[in-house]
């Protein structure tokens, strides 16, 4: 995911932030994996940490994952998911 997307996403959250608090709070959980996977990758790598450095790429791709499975979830028509919008591509 680019940068822009996760800018896009967490937009919309605070545009549509009435009934959708809960939503708010997992993106920004999400956001903080990602930014501890960026945090941590150099620390990792300097202390030779081999499961640090896995850990770090696993948070790091955290966005992606949670997007693909709200997708999915979205389509299967098990969870409505409304900023994928956001991506431009829904």
């Amino acid at each position: 995911m680019t940068l822009q997307q996760l800018s896009a996403i967490k937009r919309w959250h605070l545009l549509h932030h009435k009934g959708a608090s809960v939503e708010i709070r997992i993106w920004d959980l999400v956001l903080m994996c990602w930014l501890v996977g960026w945090i941590g990758t150099l620390p990792s790598v300097l202390l030779s940490s081999g499961g640090g450095f896995t850990a770090c790429m696993l948070l790091f791709m955290t966005p992606r994952g949670y997007v693909r499975l709200r997708r999915r979830l979205h389509r299967r028509g098990l969870l409505r998911c409304d900023w994928l919008t956001s991506l431009g591509r829904g």
